[in-house]
């Protein structure tokens, strides 16, 4: 397979081969891979031609409006005057103010196996934690995504705040991740049935998985992207096929105040870790 000439084709080459889709089942109609082998083997391109965009296949579905994104604001305690830019890459629509209190009840598995609600997962009175939403466990940019934040951990753990990490898939799929990549599996959690996703209001569809301009940003990570893949196996993809057109999204909480937020607008395009260590550096940790 020649891979540059893959790239050229488009964002199937990031995000997997794609058939005729209808509004059938979408079972087995995507998988959500980038060729490993190729990535292993091949200098990182220099350009991507939009030229050939619209050529590279044929889609069969209904169109997915999404809401336009703006910048949301929060008004603190500190200053009721002056609104605080905190949270930033959201949707139009603001999250309620007791987000952080529909979140706690939500139940997750650890990779164990074992039920978990998001209110154990950190203190909820003055404990800070990041909560990053991967796409899925078979998504190679997810699994770059996982190798910064595992490198970042001794960061984040020396500021007192809790990783964690969560992916659509069953939890059988979380440890093929975590063992490959390798990634801690006491920071991974799975959510199947993409409850925490949809809470969040976070994006979904074809559009934003295969078309979406945002996800030109993973050519500029290349390399992180080839490195992170070196064990990748697709079989951490979810047997529910459907799961590959959920997008990730990242946040930081101080107990249920909700701190940040950022959506991710498409497949790779990942909220910036040093924005992630601005606020979590920011905030007076208990």
């Amino acid at each position: 397979m020649n891979f540059p000439k893959m790239l050229m084709r488009g964002p199937e080459s990031i995000c997997g081969p794609i058939q005729q889709i209808s509004c059938k089942p979408l079972s087995s109609s995507i998988m959500a891979m980038i060729s490993t082998k190729s990535l292993l083997q091949v200098p990182s391109p220099t350009c991507l031609s939009s030229a050939k965009y619209g050529q590279f296949l044929s889609v069969t579905t209904t169109p997915t409006f999404s809401p336009k994104r703006t910048p949301l604001t929060l008004i603190t305690t500190r200053s009721a005057k002056k609104p605080s830019r905190l949270i930033m890459g959201a949707s139009a629509s603001s999250f309620s103010a007791d987000i952080g209190g529909v979140l706690s009840d939500v139940s997750i598995f650890t990779t164990a196996g074992q039920p978990v609600m998001f209110k154990d997962l950190w203190d909820q009175n003055e404990g800070i934690a990041v909560v990053a939403l991967l796409r899925h466990f078979g998504c190679p940019c997810c699994w770059e995504l996982a190798s910064s934040l595992k490198e970042s951990k001794e960061k984040f753990d020396s500021s007192g705040v809790k990783l964690i990490a969560i992916g659509v898939g069953t939890p059988n799929k979380a440890r093929l991740l975590a063992e490959r990549l390798p990634f801690p599996m006491d920071c991974l959690y799975a959510d199947p049935e993409r409850k925490a996703y949809d809470v969040l209001g976070l994006y979904y569809g074809l559009g934003r998985t295969f078309f979406n301009p945002a996800s030109a940003k993973v050519f500029s990570r290349f390399d992180a992207l080839r490195k992170a893949v070196k064990n990748y196996t697709i079989e951490a993809t979810p047997d529910d096929r459907s799961g590959v057109l959920q997008q990730g999204g990242m946040f930081v909480f101080k107990g249920k105040q909700l701190l940040y937020a950022r959506k991710d607008e498409g497949t790779g395009d990942h909220a910036p870790l040093d924005d992630i260590f601005e606020i979590c550096c920011k905030v007076p940790v208990a």
